[in-house]
């Protein structure tokens, strides 16, 4: 079902003021599937620990010190890269990007209606706007 004329402006207005608070999760979530990324972070990390290990195991089996501390800062390191990459990154909360409407929609449901919030984001008042319209209260 293709989106109205007014729902497509407001689209559009959410995606400007979206690039106007933060081109560079914009483009993040423009250019590239977030899980890939993800999951590349993860086989790094894996990568990273495996190669930490066998620099602990050569350090161990030639008892060189250094090289075992290496090997542990090495496996130390890949396993916060592969850590980070599992926590969604900072700004991409779905609550506040791509699953507003639904998530303010539901939460509506069955409630009080709230008064709007005159302060916030640009963003923030679209969503407020949005999920007004969804719950049948027009008027701005």
């Amino acid at each position: 079902m293709p989106l109205s004329e007014h729902e497509q402006r407001l689209l559009e207005q959410m995606e400007r003021a979206l690039y106007a608070e933060d081109p560079k999760l914009a483009s993040t979530l423009r250019g590239s599937d977030l899980r890939a990324v993800q999951r590349k972070r993860l086989v790094l990390g894996a990568v990273g620990l495996l190669a930490g290990l066998a620099l602990l195991v050569a350090g161990v089996a030639t008892q060189l010190v250094a090289i075992g501390v290496v090997g542990f800062l090495v496996m130390l390191g890949a396993a916060w890269y592969a850590y980070t990459g599992l926590k969604a990154p900072a700004g991409a909360d779905p609550t506040q990007v791509g699953g507003s409407a639904r998530g303010s929609a539901a939460a509506g449901r069955g409630s009080a209606k709230r008064k709007p919030k005159s302060s916030g984001t640009s963003m923030q008042r679209l969503e407020e706007r949005w999920r007004r319209r969804r719950e049948g209260d027009d008027r701005q």
